[in-house]
């Protein structure tokens, strides 16, 4: 086991070498290509409307819309934490960085360990949700052409492995391209939440179908769940709010590649959650008034956004066309996702936090990226496949996991940051302000309701989406989140007294975006 003056010198090194101010980092992004990175990863408006079947039994319209604003304002509080933790310590590596400074040398090397689980973890458990969706998205597409067609679970699980494997196939073989898919990402999201606005909003005049009345949007409550508390209800709803605005510290994982990214990362944060709270709530109430039949939306057992377009336009050949547009940026995202996982599992291989570290943790000569790390993560993803061969909430699972792990490696840095006094202890939590700060008072108070709501969540999002439920309708997020956990203790017992901490993501200058060249493979 280290010493705890060893440690110390460990989280003080770590504080001082902060790739930022490396001469050898590339600063490859402008604050306004960090704030697409941001956008294109979150994806919000095409995420509310492709997960929105695990909100709108859940209060149905009123509930999806003030559920996301609640979700949203709650998230704010969770992302202005992280702003102000990436700009005192720049670092791709981000959580799993953090989480081992903020403790103090004391217990900062098993924070960091398990916030690195927990947030890679999550990532995987994203690049599951996203498949899931395509999978999801395939037979919804093939049965609005073929009416007495019978979903069966393997149809959904062959979607997302083909879904899977195509965007990892992407991220390990096409590197040169990936600028060009962020690029048509943004674009996409741009031009697709429009035209699926403009749409809403004009076809069912002309189709005489109509709008749905104020008092169907605003204050008509469906509570399916059968659990008899609205509030608990509520609360539960505010997973798809969570899903499409959750991972708030994506733009932090490029922290090398920008110029003064501890002023500029705070800001692409802010952008990126304003621009997607925007568009994401004007998307919502677009397409609630555009639902003429509820029942029909709430009983398909496709998804629902298929048949609340169908309800818009009266037209399938124009639904197939506005499927496509939540289709292609959601692919780009799935692209930027299965990245950042990739380079995650890598950067806990360096440090021997992971099993096969050595093979994990290792850049392709050929590819000059995390080749064996991201082959792995698409392994994890598929394997996660399975869940849908024996739960029909396998989609919810996933959300749900991906959720509550990241919320616990969020938790991990910001609680004892604000437990150990923030910026006024700096002897034992190594912290010192950067050119965001917020100040005590407001600190404090803000690290606290972010603290509060992820501890709320967590529990929460663990529950079963009804009050009755059986072995393929109950909620397998506390069985992943559980197992991940567990994998992660019995290797901190089996390799903790070795484990150092992070390093790796400065030493080789490697972010989620970008890849290793030639110099860069020789050092």
């Amino acid at each position: 086991m280290a010493s705890l003056a060893g440690q110390e010198m460990v989280l003080k090194q770590i504080n001082k070498e902060e790739s930022t101010d490396s001469k050898e980092s590339k600063k490859e992004f402008s604050l306004l290509s960090i704030c697409a990175v941001g956008i294109v990863t979150g994806n919000t408006w095409s995420a509310l409307g492709s997960s929105i079947v695990v909100a709108i039994f859940n209060g149905g319209a009123p509930g999806i819309i003030f559920e996301f604003i609640a979700v949203s304002i709650f998230y704010g509080f969770v992302a202005t934490s992280i702003a102000e933790l990436a700009s005192s310590i720049p670092s791709s590596a981000g959580i799993y960085h953090w989480a081992s400074v903020t403790p103090g040398p004391r217990y900062g090397r098993i924070f960091g360990w398990f916030a690195g689980w927990w947030n890679t973890s999550a990532w995987i458990c994203a690049t599951a949700s996203v498949s899931s969706i395509f999978g999801q998205m395939a037979v919804t597409l093939y049965s609005m052409y073929h009416p007495d067609y019978v979903m069966q679970r393997w149809h959904i699980v062959l979607g997302y492995q083909i879904a899977t494997w195509l965007s990892v196939g992407f991220v390990l073989f096409a590197d040169k391209v990936l600028p060009l898919i962020s690029n048509i990402g943004l674009f996409s999201i741009l031009i697709g939440v429009t035209t699926s606005v403009l749409v809403c909003l004009v076809m069912p005049t002309q189709t005489d179908t109509g709008f749905a009345s104020s008092a169907f949007v605003w204050e008509n409550w469906i509570n399916n769940t059968g659990f008899e508390s609205n509030t608990f209800v509520f609360l539960m709803g505010m997973i798809n709010g969570a899903f499409a605005v959750g991972g708030v510290d994506v733009v932090s994982h490029i922290a090398e590649e920008i110029p003064d990214p501890k002023r500029n990362i705070p800001l692409a944060m802010a952008a990126a959650g304003v621009f997607g709270f925007i568009t994401g709530l004007g998307y919502l109430i677009t397409i609630l008034y555009a639902i003429s039949d509820i029942e029909a939306v709430l009983s398909t057992p496709y998804m629902p956004i298929m048949v609340i377009y169908l309800q818009a336009t009266s037209s399938k050949l124009i639904t197939v066309l506005l499927l496509m547009l939540i289709i292609i940026p959601g692919f780009c995202t799935s692209i930027g996702i299965n990245i950042t996982a990739g380079r995650s599992v890598w950067a806990m291989a360096r440090d021997g936090a992971v099993p096969c570290s050595d093979y994990l943790g290792t850049i392709s000569p050929r590819y000059k990226n995390p080749f064996n790390a991201t082959l792995f993560c698409g392994y994890c993803t598929s394997i996660l496949g399975v869940i849908y061969l024996v739960s029909n909430q396998a989609f919810n699972a996933f959300v749900g996991s991906f959720i509550v792990l990241s919320t616990l490696s969020y938790i991990t840095a910001i609680l004892p940051f604000t437990l150990t006094g923030r910026f006024s202890n700096t002897k034992k939590n190594n912290m010192v302000p950067g050119s965001f700060e917020m100040g005590p008072t407001i600190g404090y108070m803000v690290n606290i309701v972010s603290c509060l709501y992820m501890a709320v969540s967590i529990i929460i999002y663990c529950f079963p989406s009804t009050k009755t439920f059986t072995l393929s309708t109950m909620n397998y997020t506390s069985v992943i989140v559980g197992l991940v956990t567990l994998c992660a203790t019995i290797l901190w017992l089996i390799k903790g007294s070795t484990y150092i901490g992070p390093q790796g993501f400065e030493e080789a200058g490697l972010s989620p975006s970008s890849s290793i060249d030639e110099k860069e493979l020789k050092n």
